[in-house]
């Protein structure tokens, strides 16, 4: 069975309990890394860097992160190296995500998309593969940023 990050803030609690469903109806096992009442760090940059470092650390090949809107989810996941974070909120770009970009995180925001889609988007993504072809020289030149920016990963 395999391994499968979520977290999200207190914005998006009920949409991330809408995708881990469905995420282990798919058969994948699930690791809620989202807010606890008992945190101190509670805001989505604290959700998005614990979960984009483990993607990172090759804990998880991929995970789900959800916030009021997706996009502070995408944008902090995105600033550790070697994480490719696609805010998606239509098949299309879900499966673009994956297929030219091989985006390992998924973020979706529970303000601007309603749960229903949610799981139809999350199924694209899922179900998508990196095309590799032409697609390969864009993703390395991505991960050349990451390396021209933080030589130390």
């Amino acid at each position: 069975m395999a391994k499968i990050a979520i977290g999200a803030d207190d914005a998006a609690l009920e949409l991330k309990q809408v995708l881990a469903e469905r995420l282990e109806e798919k058969g994948w096992e699930v690791e809620d890394y989202s807010v606890r009442p008992d945190e101190e760090d509670t805001d989505y940059p604290d959700v998005a860097v614990r979960v984009a470092e483990a993607v990172a650390a090759g804990e998880y090949d991929r995970a789900v992160l959800c916030c009021g809107t997706g996009l502070g989810m995408s944008i902090t996941a995105n600033k550790v190296p070697g994480v490719r974070a696609a805010q998606c909120h239509d098949v299309y770009s879900a499966e673009r995500a994956r297929k030219s970009n091989n985006a390992q995180v998924l973020t979706m925001g529970q303000r601007v998309i309603g749960p229903e889609a949610a799981k139809v988007v999350l199924d694209a993504w899922l179900d998508s593969e990196f095309a590799g072809g032409g697609s390969t020289k864009k993703v390395e030149k991505m991960e050349a940023v990451d390396r021209k920016y933080h030589p130390e990963a």
